[in-house]
């Protein structure tokens, strides 16, 4: 009998331990923060680097970002390289995934034993600083969470975020001499010009940092990002033996980029004098410093409320997000958060990596545009006086050349509300400002000017022919009107100097052409949609190829299609030649068919096959991302699902190298996500998603019930496999489709597209 029961029992452990290892992962299982985490331009063989993501905690959309900082100086927009080998602090906002020196990583706090140092030190000697060597052995980042190992001090460190605050838990050791100390100077790319902190009581510190364009940040202050980060920060343990150290920088010491992590400006931090017991201070260079005894393995935390308005709303977004001490209840929540975010577009079928990359492009795709407002509705404007959004959430980050391609269209299916807060953001931008135009790449309220084209244009005109209207529509027209009669082609129809802009300015001529039709204005959408029409203009029948013109006309020396610049913006003319999204049949009338296929074709065959950068379909880089796609247009939609396959498959990793180029706000991941699911836009606008080959065979989409009639859209791909790539027939519910696009509103009302895949192309 003993021996039946032991046999039971055994059976049963077998079984429950059977179970355990088979339960089903769930979608924010997948979430990988690490994939795009590289700076790296060796690794991408670009001076662009890689992904430029960053692995630590935000939720989504929001104002905090905590996450490891790993340098200050260089390209190295997000603060965090996998490839650095020391950490030096953790700071509370990041951008995801750009380049131009990058902005924010204010409020920068680190634990440290032993002997005060006040500044951080140099890469290749992190003993002249406070900073820390670590080991990816023991880092980990998951949804919401990031962790650690400080090993010059053994300190473990967590961090966890709520929407406008975040929290840190730091694991001692034994020592006499712990602390937590704060550079509240610091800033990616710069550094903040001016400081204040104040110690409020026993566990309280607030203040503020001022970050105007001579501290560098954005562009190394070209970006012209001008702002100011209010804290208010609560320590777990009593704020006993504590200081101020303030650093004298000379009258006239440039304080961008270069400058403030050099050598030279460094030893002047190192010098700074400290103020013991010193409770408010304001000066150039300050950071605060909290000493205390630990136990072994004792646990200290911070957290800390973050506004761009004031202490009183830093303090307000903290006690409302972060009311306690209890870091895991935090980070499951900032978990439950992104579960029900990416859950918007489920998947089935494909590999356990498709969908570590599936899932985790959901997440990089809704970090921005992140909120700006405070939590009481309030946010700083144009005019540098506060503001409150009543009806919607004032939004910050419109990286406007690469996400109006891919990002803003699959947001106008899954988050149309983030969308209508976007248009809000910038229609109040532009009015606050008194410029009364959209801006190209938006930043804390600035204008930056970063890239070139209308992209704001763009992502107004296919919201409004989607049926996202919640803003004031006259003024949404009027703004983007003169947005394109500020920045658009001469009266010949191109723009000296810059291919680029001259086919970039025909697309947002057609958006305006678009718009203005469906408002009945029929004098403005005949102008403009002549106006469109004028990338004829650039196009060289000598060479065969679309060429930049000068201000007389005349053309500009050509070196070849693949010579990179020539008036292109970060790509070749054969690249750029492509951007005629609004009028492909008009472009295959001035090519010819059988070479705009010819061409096409060589442009895709001659790919690498790592997909970094190159000469020809170069995915690294946003201006060619609808290119694949044009295969459907062009009569071989067998070729449009066999590269978008590839390009997923090629293009797309789960590690640090997991992006072939910069993630840029998500439209990298934007397109993954589309693209991978089947579907795909050329021309925002015009409300056509083209239709491809899914990686998934079935894709649930839950539709907001605000907004659209439908409450899923259900996409399956019977018989999908790694061979099963080319799609054999198509029904939309239920009924034959002889098409290989679907519009927005055959998306919104719900339904189900089924495909049938098969090894062989079909015949067209």
């Amino acid at each position: 009998m003993k021996h039946f029961l032991s046999g039971i029992i055994i059976l049963v452990l077998i079984g429950l331990t059977a179970c355990k290892q088979h339960v089903e992962k769930l979608p924010v299982d997948y979430i990988n923060p690490f994939i795009g985490a590289s700076t790296s331009m060796e690794a991408g063989r670009s001076l662009h680097g890689l992904g430029k993501t960053f692995p630590g905690a935000t939720t989504p959309f929001g104002l905090v970002q905590l996450s490891p900082d790993t340098r200050t100086g260089g390209d190295n927009a997000p603060g965090y390289s996998w490839h650095h080998s020391t950490i030096e602090g953790f700071s509370f906002m990041h951008l995801s995934g750009t380049g131009w020196y990058g902005e924010f990583g204010n409020f920068l706090v680190m634990p440290t034993t032993g002997e005060l140092r006040t500044s951080k030190g140099e890469d290749d000697n992190p003993d002249s600083g406070y900073r820390s060597r670590c080991s990816h052995d023991q880092e980990e980042a998951k949804a919401g969470y990031y962790s650690v190992m400080l090993q010059d001090y053994d300190i473990k460190t967590e961090l966890t975020a709520a929407p406008r605050a975040g929290i840190l838990r730091f694991t001692f050791p034994k020592h006499n001499q712990s602390r937590i100390q704060i550079d509240l100077s610091r800033r990616i790319g710069g550094t903040s010009t001016e400081q204040y902190v104040k110690v409020e009581d026993n566990y309280t510190i607030s203040g503020w940092m001022k970050c105007p364009p001579e501290g560098g940040g954005w562009g190394n202050g070209k970006g012209k990002a001008d702002y100011t980060v209010y804290f208010y920060c609560e320590f777990s343990k009593p704020i006993k033996d504590f200081g101020i150290w303030s650093a004298d920088i000379p009258d006239g010491q440039i304080r961008k980029n270069k400058e403030v992590a050099s050598k030279a400006y460094q030893e002047i931090i190192e010098g700074a004098k400290v103020f013991k017991m010193v409770k408010e201070m304001k000066g150039k260079h300050l950071g605060f410093y909290t000493e205390f005894s630990t136990l072994n393995e004792e646990q200290v935390l911070l957290k800390s409320g973050i506004s761009f308005v004031s202490v009183d709303n830093a303090k307000e977004n903290l006690e409302h997000d972060i009311p306690d001490w209890d870091f895991n209840k935090v980070s499951d929540q900032a978990r439950e958060r992104w579960d029900t975010s990416i859950n918007l577009i489920k998947v089935e079928g494909g590999t356990e990596t498709e969908k570590e990359i599936f899932y985790t492009a959901m997440y990089h795709a809704m970090i921005d545009p992140r909120i700006y407002s405070d939590q009481n509705g309030q946010y700083m404007g144009a005019d540098n006086q506060i503001h409150k959004a009543d009806n919607f959430t004032y939004r910050t980050i419109f990286s406007g050349w690469d996400v109006f391609r891919s990002l803003f269209p699959l947001f106008t299916i899954v988050r149309p509300d983030v969308v209508n807060d976007e248009i809000n953001s910038m229609l109040q931008l532009a009015e606050i400002s008194k410029r009364e135009y959209l801006p190209q790449w938006e930043i804390v309220n600035s204008y930056s000017a970063c890239m070139l084209g209308n992209p704001a244009v763009s992502v107004v005109t296919d919201a409004y022919e989607k049926g996202i209207r919640n803003y004031d529509i006259e003024k949404a027209f009027q703004y983007s009107l003169n947005t394109v009669e500020k920045f658009g082609n001469n009266e010949f129809g191109f723009s000296p100097g810059s291919l680029s802009e001259s086919l970039e300015y025909t697309y947002s001529d057609w958006c305006i052409g678009k718009f203005a039709e469906s408002l009945g204005q029929d004098s403005i959408s005949n102008l403009y949609y002549e106006k469109s029409r004028s990338y004829k203009s650039v196009w060289d029948s000598d060479v065969r190829w679309f060429r930049t013109k000068n201000e007389d006309n005349s053309w500009l020396k050509w070196e070849g299609k693949h010579v990179h610049g020539q008036g292109c913006m970060e790509t070749n003319p054969y690249q750029q030649g492509w951007f005629v999204p609004h009028d492909i049949e008009g472009m295959i009338a001035l090519m010819g068919m059988d070479y705009m296929v010819k061409e096409l074709t060589t442009f895709f065959d001659s790919i690498p096959s790592d997909f970094l950068w190159n000469d020809y379909y170069n995915h690294a880089n946003e201006p060619v991302h609808h290119v694949p796609f044009l295969f459907n247009e062009l009569g071989l939609p067998n070729l449009t699902q066999k590269w978008t396959r590839a390009i997923c498959r090629g293009a797309y990793g789960t590690d640090v190298q997991g992006y072939v180029g910069n993630e840029d706000e998500g439209q990298m991941s934007a397109w993954y996500v589309l693209a991978s699911i089947g579907l795909h836009p050329i021309s925002p606008g015009d409300n056509k998603y083209q239709i491809t080959s899914p990686v998934f065979s079935k894709v649930e989409i839950t539709l907001n019930s605000d907004y659209y009639d439908g409450k899923n859209f259900t996409i399956l791909a019977h018989n999908n496999s790694d061979e099963n790539i080319y799609i054999q027939s198509m029904k939309l519910n239920g009924k034959k489709l002889g098409r290989y696009w679907i519009s927005h509103d055959e998306i919104s009302s719900g339904g189900l597209l089924e495909l049938e895949m098969g090894a062989e192309p079909m015949l067209n």
